[in-house]
């Protein structure tokens, strides 16, 4: 069995906590099972977690709040499972920072797919890896002019140079000030830094992608789901309403505006895309 690292299971309830505890172990994970909102945002600061499982209504602070508390410090993935149904309940989730929401009862196989599917895209790193990660692939986006890289004959004048010239960190994207590194999952507006969820990095990196081409809602969840988009799979109306939570979060972090937009433009009934 594969390794997939740690889980962290919060969830008060004795079945099914011990169900979710199994399917992981299964999975390859070793887990953490919490019953609180305190135990689980503790047990994530301790033990740096792949995946968090999460319940709703939890004996001191509801997973809601608990989440919200996780994503200042963690970009675990992170599930909630709950015997909530109401669509308002999923958008709270969402809003809070989860990648995914499961409704109980739940197939442990659809919970494994899910996980499964999130484990696909990869974690984010820090802004400083910046200058080690891959270098930027032709034919994308906006992107800024790269200094060549040094040849041979140029490297013994470099060493003689008395003056050490600054680094200069290469991105894939650039769009009016705001700068994107696929490679080491690093956003900046002005070169300020900026953090973003997982699931707003990925947002933002299709739509630079795909600067003026309209992407439909449809578009971006098969892209969250890391399929390609001719595939035609099926994309509820309730992924879709996520999507706009998605993309309403990432505006917020970027401080943009959906009335006059510097970044993302909103096509009415269409999709999203890059500003003018």
């Amino acid at each position: 069995m594969v390794e997939r690292g740690i889980a962290v299971v919060v969830e008060d309830d004795d079945d099914v906590r011990a169900s979710l505890t199994d399917i992981l172990l299964q999975s390859g994970f070793a887990v953490h099972a919490t019953t609180s909102g305190v135990e689980g945002v503790e047990a994530v600061r301790r033990h740096n977690p792949v995946v968090v499982t999460m319940d709703v209504g939890l004996p001191d602070f509801d997973g809601i709040e608990a989440s919200r508390r996780i994503r200042t410090f963690s970009d675990a993935y992170l599930i909630i499972v709950t015997g909530r149904v109401e669509e308002a309940d999923a958008l709270m989730g969402f809003e809070a920072g989860a990648d995914d929401y499961l409704t109980k009862p739940f197939r442990p196989r659809e919970l494994r797919a899910r996980i499964a599917a999130m484990l696909r895209r990869p974690r984010s790193l820090n802004w400083g890896d910046a200058e080690s990660a891959p270098g930027p692939r032709p034919g994308k986006g906006h992107r800024p002019a790269l200094q060549p890289a040094p040849t041979p004959a140029t490297v013994p004048a470099l060493e003689n140079a008395r003056e050490v010239q600054p680094t200069v960190v290469r991105c894939d994207f650039e769009h009016k000030g705001l700068t994107l590194h696929e490679g080491s999952r690093a956003v900046a507006i002005n070169g300020e830094p900026l953090d973003l969820t997982r699931t707003q990095f990925d947002l933002l990196l299709v739509l630079m992608e795909n600067g003026r081409l309209v992407q439909t809602k449809a578009d971006l969840v098969r892209r969250l789901r890391n399929e390609p988009y001719s595939t035609g799979s099926y994309v509820s109306t309730g992924e879709e309403r996520a999507v706009e939570v998605h993309l309403g979060n990432l505006r917020k972090r970027l401080g943009d505006s959906s009335r006059a937009p510097r970044w993302v433009e909103t096509v009415r009934g269409v999709g999203y895309r890059m500003a003018p």
